[in-house]
């Protein structure tokens, strides 16, 4: 995720940044050791939806816990182990993406990244698994891939970052 730093003359420093899924977060550090955290509506993003706001201990406790550094859930380590070099992978389609508004079958990402689409979660919440090859990708969906980490890194340069189209 690309940050975007503000200074904020007498209130501290702004970071702001759109996820990979398309969720606009911004955190504020203000100079008395506060952090603010919000989170913006998908379709607004002048919209703040929701917010929570740490002290210093408090920001820095969450920090370790959103870092790894607390927990690791031990699914996740047998998962790990398990597939090895296999991820999965939710990216949200961009009204700009190379992917919207073509079909699985055009994009033929098995054949071309060794990658499959396991699961579309259209805009208007509904859901497709094991989605076939007439399904046709929209701004505002969110597609679930699977395959070796070298392949999704693939893709997303490909088709989902912004250098490539997403």
């Amino acid at each position: 995720m690309d940050m975007r730093e503000v200074d904020l003359p007498g209130i501290g420093r702004k970071f702001e940044g759109i996820t990979t899924r398309g969720d606009k977060v911004v955190v504020i550090v203000h100079d008395d050791g506060r952090r603010e955290m919000h989170h913006y509506d998908d379709d607004d993003f002048d919209e703040s939806i929701s917010s929570v706001t740490f002290n210093d201990a408090e920001a820095r406790q969450m920090a370790g816990i959103l870092g790894g550094l607390a927990y690791k859930p031990k699914d996740l380590e047998k998962i790990e182990l398990a597939f090895d070099d296999l991820v999965i992978e939710w990216f949200k389609i961009g009204q700009d993406s190379a992917v919207n508004n073509r079909t699985i079958g055009e994009l033929d990402v098995r054949n071309q990244y060794d990658i499959s689409i396991i699961a579309v979660l259209k805009h208007d919440k509904s859901k497709t698994l094991n989605p076939g090859p007439e399904t046709r990708l929209e701004a505002g969906d969110t597609i679930v891939l699977s395959g070796e980490r070298q392949n999704v890194r693939h893709i997303t340069k490909a088709l989902f970052s912004i250098e490539g189209g997403g």
